[in-house]
C-alpha cells in the first residue's frame, strides 16, 4: 500500500526553512535507509508559502489565486513523502520515526487511492 506523508511546520519559524548541517545528515541518513528497507518512494522538501500560490474552485464561482505567503496559516506544508508500507499501523510507525528527526513538526498520513480501491463502473 502507498501513503503520503506531509508534514507541516511553522512558517514564521526561520530556523524550519534553514536546516542545521547536523539535521541535514539526519535527514540523508534516515532517507537513505528507508530507500533501503523499500518503505520511501520518493521525498521532496517545499519552500515556504511565499514562494507558491493556493488556487481555490468553489462550487459555482471561479477559480481563485491566492499568492503566498499565506497570512491566515501557522503551519503549512514544509515537504511530503510517498512510501510503501503494509497498512496504516506500519505507515504511522514509519511516520512517527520521521517525526523523531525533527524539534517540532506535524505529519498527516494518508492513503493513496489505488485503481483496485475505486469501484467498478456500472
Amino acid at each position: 500500500m502507498r501513503f503520503l506523508m506531509m508534514h507541516r511546520l511553522d512558517e514564521r519559524a526561520p530556523e524550519a526553512w534553514n536546516p542545521s548541517p547536523e539535521f541535514m545528515e539526519k535527514m540523508g541518513a534516515f532517507i537513505q535507509d528507508a530507500a533501503a528497507k523499500g518503505y520511501l518512494i520518493t521525498a521532496e522538501g517545499v519552500h515556504p508559502s511565499e514562494k507558491g500560490a493556493l488556487v481555490r474552485k468553489s462550487r459555482g464561482a471561479r477559480v481563485k489565486v491566492t499568492d503566498g505567503p499565506f497570512a491566515e496559516a501557522k503551519e503549512v506544508i514544509g515537504g511530503f513523502a510517498l512510501i510503501n508500507a503494509k497498512d496504516l499501523a506500519d505507515a504511522k510507525a514509519f511516520a512517527a520515526s520521521y517525526a523523531e528527526l525533527f524539534d517540532e513538526v506535524e505529519v498527516e498520513v494518508r492513503q493513496v487511492v489505488e485503481f483496485d480501491d475505486l469501484p467498478a463502473p456500472a
